[in-house]
């Protein structure tokens, strides 16, 4: 018997732009949701017979630029998915996560021209010079709710063609904000 918790939303935008109702929003759906979900499912089921639950996350191990609300609520999931595995053991109950990268999925076409023109290039510079595809996700899911995967709980598996290990993920523009600091003498006096 198994689970997959999968919904999610965000949009792009600056951290410094997202407001407080737009935060709210991407939290509830991600993290909020994932966790009523889980809690829901132990309570009515897998509390009495165990089971295997697998969250989607998001690969936002290098941060999530233009996406802050949504990396902040995937990483709390992936706690979220650690602490469950631990305390819902007893239960028979195992808890995972999957965390693809750039997949080339349907929900591609919600996001700006702009931002899809950013994904096409940057797959370039991914080790498998491409994205990944909705079956190799599915097939990982797949895989940790069967019995092969019994003694597999509180894991976060990485479906990203080894991008999270290495990439030029995001351009930074050019800037001289940071003087180089050279010791106490550089420091004017009085200050």
């Amino acid at each position: 018997h198994g689970l997959v918790n999968n919904a999610g939303g965000q949009f792009v935008s600056p951290a410094e732009m997202i407001s407080a109702k737009g935060w709210h929003a991407v939290v509830e759906t991600n993290l909020t949701g994932t966790f009523l979900c889980c809690r829901e499912a132990h309570r009515a089921y897998f509390g009495q017979r165990g089971g295997a639950i697998v969250n989607i996350v998001s690969e936002m191990w290098r941060g999530f630029p233009g996406m802050a609300h949504s990396g902040a609520a995937r990483a709390a999931v992936v706690n979220l998915t650690q602490t469950l595995a631990v305390e819902w053991a007893a239960a028979g109950i195992r808890v995972n996560a999957v965390a693809p990268g750039l997949i080339d999925s349907s929900g591609l076409e919600t996001y700006p021209e702009a931002v899809r023109g950013f994904l096409d290039e940057i797959k370039h510079d991914l080790p498998y010079h491409r994205m990944g595809s909705e079956a190799e996700v599915a097939g990982a899911v797949t895989f940790l709710l069967t019995p092969a995967a019994r003694y597999v709980s509180g894991e976060t598996l990485r479906v990203d063609g080894a991008s999270s290990l290495w990439r030029k993920t995001w351009a930074i523009p050019e800037h001289e904000r940071f003087e180089v600091y050279r010791g106490f003498s550089d420091e004017p006096a009085g200050e």
